[in-house]
């Protein structure tokens, strides 16, 4: 089952409204006593529903969850739809600058300060969670991959692991490995992180940056699960064909 309502992040957008939404599994109701991980989402319109989709067709992730029963929520909030490209704003952890787009701020930090003292404070007081870091969750993909990756590394006391999709690490490079060589992690730290073959191809860069990435993430002792997706695109077909990729590794107990 997914429920919805409406958000605010009055930090980014003021009063405007976003929906959020929440994947509770059949049991949630034949259990009341049991408590359950939560995995986070960005672009949360893409996670669920074609109907909400951007171009018309979502991850699937209800399909998923339902079909082979995995016992955990998943929340997540719509993107920043600005023409003014809102979007890459919120979700860029950096300033930085691009030649055809401009200039853009990087207001990731304040889109992750709500996430956890606003948007997580909530899901763990109205519903049933394992509201600790062990069973919290981070998935994202493009820029919410790049997000993913920042939250698990700068918030590494929220979240014990992420999955970042198609990462759009090409956003200030030399900032995330900074980020990457300071960062307090623990041990039990865990990053999957993958493209796709044909969105890779010809472009030498995007392979050795996740190479660089992959490597780095590893001297830090994070636990790393990286891999080139054979036929993989950049799309939502493509990514929801890695869920049992990555939701294993989410799930994975040492």
């Amino acid at each position: 089952m997914v429920i919805t309502w409406n958000v605010t992040i009055p930090e980014l957008t003021g009063e405007e409204a976003r929906k959020a939404y929440l994947y509770l599994p059949e049991s949630y109701d034949r259990e009341p006593d049991k408590r359950y991980p939560v995995l986070y989402m960005f672009d949360g319109h893409n996670v669920f529903f074609d109907s909400d989709a951007t171009y018309g067709k979502s991850w699937g992730m209800k399909e998923y969850m339902d079909f082979t029963g995995t016992q955990l929520l998943i929340a997540a909030v719509e993107c920043n739809h600005s023409p003014d490209n809102g979007r890459l704003r919120e979700y860029s952890p950096f300033p930085f600058d691009d030649p055809k787009l401009g200039h853009f701020p990087g207001l990731g930090r304040k889109t992750m300060e709500w996430m956890i003292g606003s948007f997580k404070k909530d899901i763990d007081s109205r519903f049933r969670t394992l509201a600790d870091r062990e069973n919290t969750f981070i998935a994202g993909s493009s820029m919410g991959g790049l997000m993913s990756l920042y939250a698990v590394l700068e918030f590494n006391r929220v979240f014990s692991r992420a999955a970042a999709l198609s990462p759009s690490i090409w956003v200030a490079p030399e900032k995330l490995e900074r980020l990457v060589r300071r960062a307090d992690l623990r041990p039990d730290t865990v990053v999957y992180m993958d493209y796709g073959s044909r969105e890779i191809n010809g472009r030498a860069g995007m392979l050795r940056s996740l190479g660089r990435m992959a490597s780095l993430l590893m001297e830090g002792r994070v636990l790393v699960s990286s891999r080139i997706v054979p036929g993989g695109e950049h799309c939502e077909a493509s990514w929801e064909r890695q869920i049992p990729f990555f939701m294993n590794t989410l799930l994975y107990r040492q």
